[in-house]
């Protein structure tokens, strides 16, 4: 496979767009989950291009494979968190089908590159 500067991955694009729309939805959060919530969602958020950045960066399958599970990880818990959010009211149903949309258009490519990587 031929290396690609991480932000070539298209994986790595939609995972960038996601955190400023996150983060504009935490705005909306009440004040007393600035630190808690709200704060594993950035967290989260956060950790998934920084991750997929991180192993493809140190340049050798084995450790890209390792940050691409810990991006999958965080993206799995970005989407467990924002179904807390919808269950305590803090975002709609509407807002979370658009972002579990968005999460699907991360997830697919992320399997894929993680299945090509393991296939060498």
């Amino acid at each position: 496979m031929q290396k690609k500067n991480y932000k070539q991955l298209v994986v790595w694009k939609r995972a960038m767009d996601l955190v400023p729309e996150v983060y504009a939805l935490l705005k909306a959060f009440p004040k007393e989950e600035t630190y808690a919530l709200a704060d594993q969602i950035r967290r989260a958020v956060v950790s998934i291009p920084a991750n997929i950045a991180e192993g493809q960066a140190r340049q050798h399958n084995k450790e890209f494979l390792q940050h691409l599970a810990i991006a999958k990880g965080s993206l799995a818990e970005l989407h467990t968190l924002l179904i807390i959010a919808g269950r305590l009211g803090y975002i709609s149903r509407t807002t979370l089908d658009r972002i579990e949309q968005e999460l699907n258009q991360i997830a697919r490519p992320l399997s894929g590159l993680i299945l090509r990587l393991r296939g060498k």
